[in-house]
């Protein structure tokens, strides 16, 4: 049964006591002196509100300022000049992004072929993904828009994949939120090491120590760089039956953001 509410009770039972008879403490009334101070206050208040508006009215009106400004000269001369495709990365992004790839050393044969022309479609890099369904939603959601890939091959068994993967950027920051989730998956690998790409905020590269192995086939390790500037993500990787040293990875990376 709900508990009746404080006022109800006390407007059923005689001043003083509850519906029951018990005493019930009274609430304090506000003491004299309290109750002068608060009228002082209040009465200080009206004087100076009063003084002040006597002493406003006894003075000269200010004029206003006039509304209307002569006009500024406009600036006369040449405008600057516009960024050169060295300072503006815009400028490098939009156009051919294959030239921006590192080039293939000397020596080195063709890769893992990979997209059409040095180019990667969507539904193609989607279904380099373990779920291609639910990424190329992600991607679309991304704004995906373009994807320039090399790949390389020294002796038998080295290999080098590139990508340079790119976002409209309209109202996702695509090019970082790809480099954060790469960062994470590599991380949950075990035996794997990272270190941060000089100069790229939070680039990295990551060192699998544990090799991939599959009945029939020598056992594989990987490493992998992940980095973006601007609207461009990059990923690299590299795969050899050996185990592959941190010097390897860094120094791509390192080319390969210099030429973004």
């Amino acid at each position: 049964m709900p508990v009746a509410p404080a006022a109800l009770v006390s407007a059923a039972a005689p001043d003083g006591q509850d519906a029951a008879g018990r005493a019930v403490p009274r609430p304090r009334r506000r003491g004299r002196t309290t109750l002068l101070i608060a009228a002082a206050a209040v009465l200080g208040l009206l004087a100076g509100t009063c003084a002040g508006y006597v002493v406003q009215a006894g003075r000269t009106p200010t004029e206003l300022p006039s509304l209307s400004q002569r006009s500024v000269p406009q600036a006369k001369g040449k405008g600057p000049e516009p960024l050169s495709a060295r300072q503006d990365r815009r400028v490098k992004t939009e156009g051919d992004l294959r030239e921006l790839l590192l080039k293939r050393p000397k020596g080195a044969r063709d890769g893992f072929e990979e997209g059409t022309d040095g180019w990667l479609e969507l539904a193609a890099y989607a279904d380099s993904y373990e779920k291609p369904g639910e990424a190329f939603s992600n991607l679309v959601e991304a704004q995906y828009r373009r994807a320039a890939v090399t790949s390389w091959q020294v002796g038998s068994t080295y290999a080098v994949g590139i990508r340079l993967v790119q976002y409209r950027q309209e109202e996702y920051a695509g090019a970082a939120d790809h480099v954060e989730g790469a960062r994470f998956w590599a991380e949950k690998e075990k035996s794997t090491r990272s270190w941060p790409v000089p100069g790229t905020g939070d680039g990295q590269v990551f060192v699998h120590d544990r090799p991939e192995t599959e009945a029939g086939y020598l056992p594989v390790y990987a490493a992998e760089a992940h980095a973006w500037r601007g609207d461009v993500a990059m990923e690299i990787w590299i795969y050899d039956t050996k185990p592959i040293p941190k010097g390897k990875i860094m120094d791509l990376a390192e080319r390969q953001m210099e030429r973004l």
